[in-house]
């Protein structure tokens, strides 16, 4: 019993820790700016972002960040919010994407693509999540994350599910959301991007995913790549009906 309450009390002073850090996230300054930066011309072609196409027509935002990722007819690609906006930096303003891909997290172009998916999340802010799953790519993705999600390797014999797999599993003050069930845990799969306190800075879900397997000691899947997209089409289908809460602030 008293086990009990000790556990209660815990998640009690969690849960007032980030209700007082979520009045005024930060996250905010990456919004204004990413909403700049898409009206913004740059790069060699001196081009907005404007026309960018994310899902649901040329410039139209609102909606897209929940039906995400998706496949595109014009790259015949399933492709998440990032690794779209990398086609549209490279087709609409000249910028190679590739390079950006390689680029460190916090450096160059990563930092205007930050900022881009903070305000671009930000319009769907309070939405649903309801990724398609009807094109034959989206559901063979969707089985490709699954199998990424459960696969047990590294030196620690961990996956994804080893963390997120079960109800109730903690490291230090962070609670571990399921990620395995529909309609999913609004907690973990819609929160991304947040912005990370322990950090000071903007994270998408592409660096998320990328230090998750740096903490498994796996070596970097590397950014955009078809394992993180994977991953993101099976978290983003079970959380179906999770409301959107991104930009959001993690510890």
């Amino acid at each position: 019993m008293v086990h009990a309450q000790t556990e209660k009390s815990t998640a009690d002073s969690i849960a007032e820790y980030r209700a007082m850090l979520a009045d005024g996230n930060p996250a905010e300054l990456f919004e204004a700016k990413g909403e700049e930066l898409w009206k913004t011309k740059r790069g060699p072609n001196s081009a907005s972002l404007e026309q960018c196409d994310l899902g649901k027509g040329p410039g139209i935002v609102k909606g897209a960040f929940v039906e995400l990722p998706r496949w595109f007819d014009d790259t015949q690609r399933v492709q998440d919010l990032e690794s779209r906006l990398l086609t549209c930096m490279e087709r609409l303003q000249g910028f190679n994407a590739g390079e950006i891909a390689k680029t460190k997290f916090g450096k160059g172009e990563q930092v205007t693509l930050e900022s881009l998916v903070a305000w671009i999340s930000a319009e769907s802010k309070g939405l649903r999540f309801n990724l398609s799953q009807g094109h034959a790519q989206e559901r063979k993705t969707y089985e490709m994350g699954k199998r990424a999600f459960f696969y047990r390797a590294g030196p620690y014999d961990f996956s994804c599910a080893s963390c997120h797999g079960q109800a109730g599993k903690r490291i230090r003050l962070q609670d571990l959301p399921v990620l395995t069930t529909n309609p999913g845990d609004g907690v973990g799969f819609a929160a991304w991007p947040a912005y990370r306190v322990s950090s000071g800075e903007l994270w998408g879900m592409q660096r998320r995913l990328n230090d998750c397997f740096r903490q498994q000691r796996f070596p970097y899947p590397g950014y955009a790549s078809d394992v993180t997209i994977a991953l993101g089409m099976y978290m983003g289908v079970n959380a179906k009906g999770a409301e959107s809460v991104a930009p959001a602030l993690k510890r």
